[in-house]
């Protein structure tokens, strides 16, 4: 992986877990998120997008 692509999968990752943090435990629960898991979709969000 090269080093552009490194800063902008941990941009988007930053992004994605600043987002989530952002909302309401009611908001993440109506996505079906836990406060807890907002580092786990992160990551997913940059592993599949």
């Amino acid at each position: 992986m090269n080093l552009t692509r490194s800063l902008t999968n941990w941009r988007k990752y930053r992004q994605t877990v600043s987002e989530l943090g952002r909302m309401s435990d009611r908001e993440l629960h109506d996505l079906g998120i836990g406060r807890e898991e907002i580092r786990r979709v992160a990551r997913h969000a940059v592993k599949v997008g």
